[in-house]
């Protein structure tokens, strides 16, 4: 067991969280990786241009979404100039009269873009970002909802990105015993098991509700709550179609092109087209519709092309540090590759377990190679395996159920948890908030749902419980901890008044 693998993943996170320098500690952990793979610094060197950094940039899926990112970027740089952030805010606020509304309209819209995770993020951050700053909101609770909204939705979804590559380690696991059980009703039956995406839903759901927070996100929400008394209320665009329009465009355009590119006009079902298809691609054509849309209202209301090319610029610019840190990290993750950092972890972290702990487990371990690698899926195709094998051979057939739950939601949470996801990199720069900080406020929530969803869910479920009795009682422990240990960031009565 290579144990210098852990090191790169180690030191990105740690340096990250203590320093707040992302960039700085991700080429840092790239480059002790690069020398550890080639066993010289100067090797090393030349290792992480040539080799990981090219070839993060030059592969198709990462390419085509860092492209999707910058063009995104560009479109809410000309929503921005002609008014429609303003007119979305401002039609958005009038409805939303208090800061829950608010926060649990972009819980719904977090539950509406189900199908992807990218853009369900880059969308919704996008989005409310105007009504939420207008609303005295941090963007730190912003990103928080975002984040807790994307995967955990993607992963479940009946049709989504996700589906194909869930159904796929399904079926490999089940063939490899000659289960005679289907990838799909077990992917179906494995939903209620899913405790930590469920109670992450529903625990978004009560931090709205009561109007509590705790740790650093209710430091920083009063923090944003200050400026938003002490700044003067800015008049809004009416605009709101200019918002609309191109948005919709985008996700119109994303579940069309989806089925299209899995060939669900060539006779593929929905399930089928939907898994089949290359997210990458569509969202780079959907992102570029949308950009046409908003250049085509824009010169209908008379603003020059210089103007809108100026301010397409500026919202591609507003997301350089994000696309560098997006492409860091895959670069590190080409180096974790290499290494055999998630095998190290899988063989370090799962032996020796009682039988009644492995869903446990294979909770814990995916989602701490998620944490260190940063890759949900990548980690879903390495745990998965084991994970089916060591459930059947253990526990029998009635036991991979609950244990497949646990991997696909365990890296979830391993995303949520680390600063070099793209996943949670996406939502804090979607969102306009200091990564780090994104991180820092979301690790006490997500540890929290955690523990509920370990002491309330896996164990009970590994020991036999249904999950139609363990969700519930999780569900009011959860709301009992935000209850006793969550305090009020605002008056609701002072806010309704500022947002009028």
């Amino acid at each position: 067991m290579n144990l210098l693998a852990l090191l790169p993943p180690i030191i990105a996170i740690v340096l990250a969280l203590l320093t707040r320098e992302v960039l700085l500690s991700l080429v840092i952990a790239i480059f002790i990786g690069a020398c550890i793979v080639t066993g010289s610094p100067v090797e090393g060197f030349t290792a992480v241009l040539n080799k990981y950094l090219v070839g993060a940039l030059t592969d198709s899926w990462n390419i085509s979404i860092l492209l999707f990112c910058l063009i995104i970027g560009g479109l809410i740089g000309i929503i921005n100039k002609n008014g429609g952030t303003k007119g979305l805010a401002s039609l958005l606020v009038k409805r939303a009269v208090s800061t829950k509304s608010a926060l649990f309209s972009t819980w719904l819209l977090g539950l509406a873009i189900f199908f992807d995770d990218y853009a369900n993020s880059l969308i919704v951050g996008n989005s409310m970002r105007a009504i939420t700053d207008r609303m005295g909101i941090s963007r730190e609770k912003l990103a928080y909802i975002v984040d807790s909204t994307a995967a955990p939705i993607s992963s479940m979804a009946l049709i989504s990105t996700w589906v194909g590559m869930e159904l796929g380690l399904i079926q490999e696991g089940l063939e490899k015993f000659g289960l005679n059980m289907g990838a799909y009703d077990v992917f179906l039956r494995s939903i209620p098991f899913r405790f930590y995406s469920l109670l992450a839903l529903f625990f978004v759901l009560v931090i709205i509700f009561t109007g509590k927070d705790f740790g650093p996100m209710l430091a920083a929400e009063r923090k944003a709550r200050k400026k938003a008394s002490d700044d003067q209320v800015e008049e809004l665009s009416s605009k709101w179609y200019n918002a609309i329009l191109p948005i919709g465009t985008v996700i119109v355009a994303t579940i069309i092109g989806l089925y299209q590119n899995g060939g669900g006009f060539e006779g593929a079902s929905i399930r089928e087209a939907y898994s089949n298809a290359d997210a990458s691609v569509v969202l780079l054509w959907a992102s570029f519709l949308g950009v046409v849309v908003a250049w085509i209202q824009s010169l209908f209301q008379k603003i020059s092309v210089a103007e809108i090319s100026e301010s397409f610029v500026e919202g591609v610019k507003s997301m350089a540090v994000p696309a560098m840190i997006l492409s860091l990290a895959w670069t590190l993750s080409g180096i974790n590759s290499d290494l055999g950092t998630a095998e190290v972890m899988v063989e370090l972290i799962g032996e020796n377990v009682p039988v009644f702990l492995i869903p446990t487990m294979m909770f814990i371990v995916p989602a701490i190679v998620a944490f260190s690698t940063g890759t949900s899926w990548g980690t879903n195709a390495i745990v998965m395996p084991i994970a089916i094998e060591l459930a059947f051979l253990t526990g029998g057939a009635e036991l991979i159920i609950p244990t497949i739950g646990a991997v696909l939601t365990g890296a979830v949470m391993g995303d949520h948890l680390s600063p070099v996801s793209d996943t949670t990199i996406m939502s804090s720069m979607a969102s306009g908030c200091n990564h780090i900080s994104h991180v820092k406020t979301q690790i006490p929530y997500a540890l929290t749902v955690a523990g509920v969803a370990i002491v309330f869910g896996f164990v009970p479920a590994g020991l036999g419980m249904s999950p139609l009795i363990s969700l519930p009682l999780a569900s009011i422990v959860l709301y009992g901890i935000v209850k006793v240990f969550g305090q009020a960031s605002y008056e609701a009565e002072r806010q309704v008044e500022q947002a009028a």
